[in-house]
């Protein structure tokens, strides 16, 4: 990566047009006792092979699995090489927001191609640049709704825990109103949405599919809000949209999500990027940058930044948005992984998640004591009982296999395409053979 210092040169025409001697003049407002009089104590320094012994000997204390069978809001998926080879060029590795559009053709380029297949993806007719994770995304969908007489913010219970404490958070901080809807069999129920409905509320936010993996009803969740003259936010997993209906099909006003399966590696958490996508109607109420093509003086294609309505940094005073940033080099990781995998991919990819989870699931329920908690249809996740589960789930562990996610009803259970048939055969083999002592 290029990098390119100054020379002592500049550095004194720089002190000098600022009048300072000295760098540590650059400081003199700051009391004298909050400055370090000494020399940093840090270790010596290492050789290029030293250091690499050392990362390494840090990097094999991880415990790598070779097969993952746990998701909840992050799945490992698999990530073709091109993924990673192009976001790592040196012109997109280094970008950031482009506030010089003029100079950020490229960035604005791969910004606009990663919003068409947002829009693509979800139904919806505009996207913004994306926001820093799925909560995020969320938070800020319901802050898009929002006006002076409807301040109450509705999510269901069966969504993402995080997602939940995101939203909450976000109306804590503007004085709004929370409220959860009740699940009922591991879904929304509907009888307590509809007692919930009514003039003061500005939003409703159903996750699909959901935390539990279930599949909710979309559209008779969305005639419902509707009906109510509220909107209609979806938290979507976007794998899944290979397959389902998308979320405007679904009468949804906002999609929104976690776009972490798209292309982006499990990361310990992070980065990962909110992908946020809505109608024309209200395309002016989206946080962040949206990205626009027009032509320049000459008649070529150029890109622009369009549309930064509710930015901070623009409108510090009436803005209803904090975000000012985005997630570009995840976003475009993103848009790669889409590129790289076309509709049949992707539809590929959500076939196979969905497929080799339900026969997880058929070879696990086979087992004495083990049963599906929820019996609704369901993607690649699905909860189930299981006995003696922190034992199950350390022999998993002995046998490289990372297990499901231990919740209060169960343990939730997650298959994507890596998860081949050996690997799950062996996974119900090693549960019977626990339960079976």
């Amino acid at each position: 990566m290029s990098y390119v210092p100054s020379t002592p040169e500049q550095r004194r025409a720089m002190l000098d047009a600022v009048g300072a001697e000295t760098y540590a003049d650059l400081y003199r407002d700051v009391p004298k006792e909050m400055l370090l009089d000494r020399q940093l104590d840090l270790p010596e320094g290492m050789s290029e092979l030293e250091a690499v012994r050392t990362m390494t000997a840090l990097a094999e204390k991880n415990k790598v699995f070779q097969t993952v069978l746990r998701g909840a809001g992050s799945y490992d998926h698999f990530i073709p090489a091109i993924v990673k080879s192009v976001p790592a060029k040196e012109e997109f590795l280094t970008a950031y927001t482009p506030y010089q559009a003029e100079m950020s053709q490229g960035v604005l380029q791969s910004i606009f191609e990663y919003q068409t297949m947002i829009c693509e993806l979800t139904g919806m007719d505009v996207s913004n640049a994306s926001v820093y994770d799925g909560a995020t995304a969320a938070a800020e969908a319901a802050a898009m709704c929002r006006d002076r007489k409807r301040r109450v913010t509705l999510i269901s219970a069966a969504a993402h825990p995080d997602t939940i404490n995101t939203v909450r958070t976000y109306c804590f901080g503007t004085g709004d109103e929370l409220k959860i809807v009740p699940a009922k069999d591991g879904k929304t129920d509907l009888d307590a949405l509809k007692e919930m409905l009514d003039g003061t509320v500005a939003s409703f936010y159903v996750q699909q599919p959901n935390f539990y993996g279930q599949f909710e009803d979309a559209d008779l969740l969305g005639e419902l809000v509707h009906a109510a003259g509220a909107m209609y936010v979806m938290g979507c997993n976007p794998i899944s949209l290979g397959l389902v209906k998308t979320p405007r099909e679904c009468g949804a006003d906002i999609a929104v999500g976690e776009g972490q399966p798209l292309g982006l590696p499990m990361g310990f958490g992070g980065p990962y990027l909110g992908f946020m996508a809505t109608t024309a109607k209200h395309m002016r109420k989206l946080p962040g940058r949206i990205v626009g093509e027009t032509v320049d003086s000459k008649g070529k294609r150029a890109y622009v930044l369009s549309l930064q309505a509710r930015e901070q940094h623009i409108r510090r005073e009436k803005a209803s948005s904090n975000i000012c940033s985005n997630e570009a080099l995840c976003a475009l990781t993103a848009a790669v992984y889409l590129a790289a995998m076309g509709p049949n991919g992707l539809r590929e990819v959500a076939r196979q998640s969905m497929a080799k989870a339900h026969y997880l699931a058929e070879a696990l329920t086979a087992i004495d004591g083990i049963e599906l908690v929820y019996p609704g249809p369901f993607f690649h996740e699905f909860v189930t009982t299981l006995p003696k589960a922190q034992e199950v789930l350390a022999a998993l562990e002995e046998n490289g296999i990372l297990g499901g996610l231990p919740i209060a009803e169960g343990v939730l259970w997650c298959a994507t395409e890596k998860a081949d048939k050996a690997s799950l055969d062996r996974t119900a083999a090693i549960v019977k053979e626990v339960l079976a002592k």
